[in-house]
């Protein structure tokens, strides 16, 4: 069985056409009939062609309408994906993504920080003005790093920077200023007294995995915390883990050698 001819869509213009070729070939022939039947298709097909234009212009512009707003959506979702909803700082998963990333290539110095009793924010003063004070915190690690520096919220008031580095020093001075920026924030009504951090620095070379950079970081932290608060603790200054014997109880709070940690006020 033979396939159905296709529909000849200008059946009639072809038609017109031949009738108007064979009308110029033949000198006796009715030239101006042939004319004016082909102005009549001339002119339905410009009427068409005009029509199929605006259409398509429509088209093109409701298609690039919708791709733009198809790429205003994905980077939402892709900003929602990537930053904590409170502060706008980078959230867990996004911090990992960055440090992980440049610790395949690069030194980095990992910034841990914690607020100081900030149970007693909440108690105090009510969770509205804790929440007051992460996003105070987040701005005002911001300001003093700049909107290149990666800077997350890890944990409820738990905080971390990711600082390329090839010095130890240079962390450690880092730290040391957002331990007294921290310190020196005024955080306004109902809170009535200083808001203070503790601070823990890894440095970690190129190679390092991002949960050991962290582990050392949070091993800071936590000296830090033991040492006073508001106060630095770099990893590699730590003192290491003296030997118990079975009897013995660990001190409540271990001795910090000279340069293990940086005071803040």
């Amino acid at each position: 069985m033979k396939p159905a001819a296709e529909a000849d869509l200008f059946a009639l213009e072809s038609a017109a056409l031949a009738n108007a070729k064979a009308a110029h070939a033949d000198p006796g022939a009715d030239a101006r009939s042939a004319l004016a039947e082909m102005i009549v298709h001339y002119e339905r097909l410009m009427r068409e062609s005009r029509r199929l234009i605006r259409r398509s212009d429509r088209a093109e512009f409701d298609m690039n309408q919708m791709n733009r707003q198809l790429h205003e959506l994905a980077q939402q979702l892709e900003y929602r994906a990537t930053h904590d909803p409170l502060t706008g700082a980078l959230n867990r998963g996004a911090v990992i993504d960055q440090a992980s990333a440049c610790l395949e290539s690069r030194d980095l110095a990992l910034i841990v920080l914690d607020i100081d009793h900030f149970k007693w924010v909440n108690d105090d003063f009510g969770h509205p003005a804790g929440d007051t004070v992460i996003k105070t915190v987040v701005n005002c690690l911001q300001d003093l790093l700049g909107p290149e520096v990666a800077i997350g919220r890890v944990g409820g008031e738990e905080f971390s920077v990711v600082w390329p580095t090839a010095s130890v020093e240079e962390a450690q001075t880092v730290a040391a200023s957002i331990c007294d920026a921290i310190a020196d924030q005024v955080f306004g009504a109902p809170i009535d007294r200083q808001i203070t951090a503790s601070v823990g620095v890894s440095w970690n070379p190129a190679g390092t995995t991002f949960e050991l950079a962290y582990s050392r970081a949070d091993e800071a932290l936590y000296a830090a915390k033991r040492a006073g608060r508001n106060c630095v603790k770099v990893y590699w200054q730590l003192p290491p883990p003296q030997p118990l014997s079975p009897a013995s109880a660990p001190p409540a709070t271990p001795p910090a050698p000279a340069g293990a940690s940086t005071p803040c006020h």
